[in-house]
């Protein structure tokens, strides 16, 4: 009989045995799910089912500690920042005795005045994709972590006295071209190519003007990122000539050589910061980050204030999931005017069709 719930007191606990592909793999388990309600009682099935079946299909002989793990990722520089604290926490135990629950504790553990959101960044993800690499290689069980609820994000909000997920202000024409009078050549030439082509800082940073740039054609390559190739793109003339006026410039620090040219300049995401707020500042405009500023501006710009075929703008902006565009990088802008107008028109069409009067005046 494979685990069921079942309530005794105020508490949930499990009975059965734990079965894989039809067959029994488990002894028969009477145990308490320490869970208060049915929801909970059912994760805890499910979380002890995926340990015991890793346990069948791998076996013990392949124990491997996340500290052994983490030797086998490869990681950039910001990945292995944030996997210093859980080689702290979780360096010395074995990867198949690591469950989603416990990654998830680590959130109020590690960072208690951090959101869910950055828990997740800092902690789901890494952990997810050093077991799962090293699952990859064959060295331990794979691993699968659900994130935070809505109502541990809420929770986690009213703790810390701050709100997370705040819309973003997307960029607009009449930010950009606020922003450009007060920016350096190269900030100004960052702006206009993230909100025209939908390019993210982490991809324009990157580019090279040898390997990136086709100006003579009136092209331009976005580099790949999140699992997409590189992209090139007819861009607007104007851009054209904005990029053609650029001097070349190496990152501060970088050696002088060919090689390490950059299109805009700067060595990685946090280069321009300082200068895109100060132009900010000195423009009197609201300071927008660089995502919200481009990528999100770009699909406000052509979903909602120039709306064009939502093939075109995802297949121009990067986007495989055009769903993904339109929930994420639209949103809503003058709400109340909008909603008020349409009522006002749909209460005169009415008014008109039916003879009657909402408002009737007094005798």
């Amino acid at each position: 009989m494979p685990l069921e719930i079942y309530q005794r007191g105020a508490t949930f606990w499990a009975k059965g045995r734990i079965e894989y592909n039809g067959r029994q793999i488990s002894e028969y388990i009477r145990e308490s799910t320490r869970a208060t309600d049915a929801e909970g009682a059912r994760n805890w099935i499910a979380e002890e089912t995926e340990r015991r079946v890793r346990r069948y299909l791998i076996g013990d002989e392949k124990a491997l500690t996340f500290a052994e793990a983490v030797d086998l990722y490869p990681c950039n520089a910001d990945t292995a920042k944030r996997l210093l604290p859980l080689l702290d926490a979780l360096g010395n135990m074995l990867v198949s005795e690591i469950t989603p629950k416990m990654v998830r504790d680590l959130g109020p553990q590690l960072y208690p005045a951090g959101c869910t959101d950055y828990w997740h960044r800092s902690i789901i993800t890494p952990v997810r994709a050093v077991i799962n690499n090293a699952h990859d290689l064959g060295r331990c069980p794979p691993i699968k972590i659900k994130g935070y609820s809505k109502q541990q994000r809420v929770a986690q909000d009213k703790a810390r006295g701050k709100r997370s997920r705040i819309e973003r202000t997307p960029g607009s024409w009449d930010w950009l071209l606020k922003f450009r009078e007060h920016a350096s050549p190269h900030h100004a030439a960052l702006a206009l190519f993230m909100f025209t082509t939908g390019a993210r800082i982490s991809q324009a940073v990157a580019m090279h003007p040898e390997k990136h740039l086709d100006l003579q054609n009136g092209r331009a390559c976005v580099p790949g990122a999140k699992g997409h190739d590189d992209r090139w793109l007819d861009i607007p003339m104007e851009l054209v000539v904005e990029l053609a006026n650029l001097k070349v410039k190496w990152p501060r620090g970088w050696d002088r050589k060919p090689a390490n040219r950059r299109v805009f300049g700067f060595a990685d995401r946090n280069g321009p910061r300082k200068g895109w707020s100060t132009a900010c500042k000195k423009a009197g405009i609201e300071e927008i980050g660089f995502h919200a500023a481009g990528r999100h501006g770009f699909g406000q710009e052509f979903n909602v204030r120039q709306p064009i075929d939502e093939k075109a703008a995802g297949q121009f902006g990067g986007w495989s999931d055009t769903g993904l565009m339109r929930r994420t990088y639209t949103h809503a802008e003058s709400a109340t005017d909008k909603v008020h107008a349409a009522f006002r028109t749909g209460l005169v069409q009415a008014e008109i069709e039916t003879g009657l009067k909402l408002m009737k005046k007094k005798a």
